[in-house]
């Protein structure tokens, strides 16, 4: 079960680069001042939204690399990416790490502790949970810009291609930006 649980983790984090990438893109397609807009949404601009990604992203990242209370003073010295140049840049460099981070995971390694500090109260889980916990809220967010973008010209992106055998012809050109193959995507190798 636990080999399931590595490959789901390794593959979820990897057709999360490539949702990034084409929210991304997308959001791209407005006027740079769109980035900042006010916006209907838990966070109200698509710049605040994707930096609040960005943040707990690094945050649990850290967390699971076993920063402990080093992870919290990151978060909390969070510096906003002012444009969508640089919020893509900095997104793609923590998916990125996530992604090498499953890889270099084993099974033993879902199970260990995680500790994540709640401003001074620290949580104890273990890593496939916390792993789960991440791409919910990269899903949670992501979904928020995405129905942010309905209420602009650029049509939202279709989000949600990338673990479906279905699905493997809609990502072709994603497969291919990215330098991956099915098997590379789906943690299959």
């Amino acid at each position: 079960m636990m080999c399931l649980m590595l490959q789901h983790a390794r593959a979820a984090t990897r057709a999360n680069r490539l949702a990034n990438e084409r929210l991304h893109t997308a959001i791209g397609r407005l006027p740079a001042e769109a980035f900042h807009a006010p916006r209907v949404g838990f966070f109200p601009s698509l710049a605040k939204t994707l930096n609040h990604i960005l943040a707990v992203d690094r945050y649990y990242l850290d967390s699971l690399q076993g920063m402990g209370a080093l992870a919290r003073e990151r978060h909390d010295a969070f510096v906003a990416a002012e444009d969508l140049v640089s919020l893509r840049r900095r997104q793609r460099g923590v998916d990125d790490e996530l992604i090498a981070f499953c890889d270099n995971l084993d099974e033993d390694d879902l199970v260990q502790p995680v500790d994540t500090d709640r401003a001074g109260r620290f949580d104890r889980d273990v890593a496939h949970r916390v792993l789960a916990h991440l791409t919910m809220h990269q899903t949670h967010h992501r979904r928020q810009a995405h129905a942010m973008l309905s209420s602009t010209d650029v049509k939202p992106p279709q989000l949600d291609e990338f673990l479906l055998a279905s699905d493997a012809r809609f990502r072709i050109d994603d497969l291919e930006a990215a330098g991956w193959s099915e098997q590379v995507l789906l943690a299959l190798r």
